[in-house]
């Protein structure tokens, strides 16, 4: 099958290349129409790894999807040939202890797309549990489909927030997990959702949205900001979504005593932490990787109007200019949320 490949660091072809096509008694074969552009698929082609995920051999990128059932297993009862899906990347194993918890997104044994030695879709077609496939109501495009997996970190962070309604939550960093999870604060009950970035062309798109006020730090900063908005009181909650390490520095200082600081980014350099900032405040601290039960109510919201992420979506390139949506993506361009990547259909 047609791909694209990241050979090594920094080398990207489209190129023939063997992939599964069995398909088992609860399997389905999804012919791939949109796949979105994550910063981990930029991350392992720009270094070549992500802490312990080292690609060691070629590898198909690309794990944000969406397209259409061709071939169902005997076992597959709830989809048809036709249904247009979306795929949660992730499986667990299903017996495994974190499964049985609840909490599947940190089995040690999930296989993940696009995260090595596991090929991901940006390829013609895939294989796909049906249990980890939802059918998409006829008002979602494939498009937006693309879109619940972010979707569903920013559900997750705003699940481990705890959200009360009528909360003030400040997020760090507006890249397009950033302004998910505000978005996603706003439907989980937030009254008010502050972002903070250096870019000012991504929070001219962030602060397009009701609930949300966008903060440039080259002017003022977030806790300044938070302050002067909740009288000296400070967030309820507060999302790192920047991934950069010096956004730990004062971020003891947006939350609100008994308030929650919620950690979505992945630093790539040490993060100094301040202990006693965040004991003196008696702060709850939350992690996120990915998300476990997220997938269908990421879904929902977005079938029902509720949260709209077609403003997100800066960039549409066909599959055959694959590797320029890489460059521009690995641009890291203020102007850019979220690429897309479409691909040919070929039912048959």
């Amino acid at each position: 099958m047609r791909a694209l490949v990241l050979e090594k660091k920094l080398e990207l072809s489209v190129r023939d290349i063997e992939l599964p096509t069995d398909v088992g008694r609860s399997d389905l074969k999804i012919v791939i129409h949109t796949v979105g552009v994550c910063g981990s698929d930029v991350h392992y082609y720009t270094h070549g790894g992500i802490g312990a995920y080292i690609v060691k051999a070629p590898m198909v990128l690309g794990h944000e999807g969406a397209g259409t059932v061709v071939q169902v297993g005997a076992d597959v009862a709830s989809l048809r040939i036709g249904d247009r899906v979306c795929m949660e990347p992730g499986v667990p194993n299903l017996a495994s202890r974190a499964s049985k918890l609840g909490i599947y997104n940190v089995d040690p044994a999930v296989t993940f797309w696009a995260t090595p030695p596991v090929h991901g879709i940006l390829t013609s077609h895939v294989v796909h549990p049906a249990a980890f496939t939802y059918t998409l109501p006829d008002n979602v495009s494939f498009a937006e489909g693309a879109m619940v997996e972010p979707f569903a970190i920013g559900m997750q962070a705003a699940s481990r927030a705890r959200i009360v309604p009528g909360d003030v939550a400040a997020v760090i960093g507006a890249g397009p997990i950033g302004i998910m999870v505000a978005l996603a604060a706003l439907s989980g009950g937030c009254s008010r959702v502050f972002i903070a970035d250096f870019a000012q062309e991504k929070l001219a798109i962030a602060g397009r949205y009701p609930g949300i006020t966008a903060i440039n730090i080259r002017g003022e900063t977030l806790a300044s900001a938070v302050a002067r908005h909740t009288n000296g009181w400070g967030a309820d909650v507060v999302f790192e979504a920047s991934g950069s390490a010096k956004a730990y520095k004062d971020i003891f200082s947006i939350v609100r005593p008994g308030g929650a600081v919620v950690l979505i980014g992945l630093p790539v350099e040490t993060a100094a932490f301040d202990v006693p900032g965040a004991i003196a405040r008696e702060v709850r601290i939350e992690t996120v990787f990915r998300y476990a039960n997220m997938f269908e109510r990421a879904l929902n919201l977005i079938a029902s109007g509720n949260v709209d992420l077609k403003p997100l979506i800066t960039g549409t390139f066909d599959f055959e200019d694959s590797i320029k949506a890489f460059e521009r993506a690995a641009q890291g361009l203020p102007t850019d949320v979220k690429l897309q990547i479409r691909l040919p259909q070929d039912l048959g």
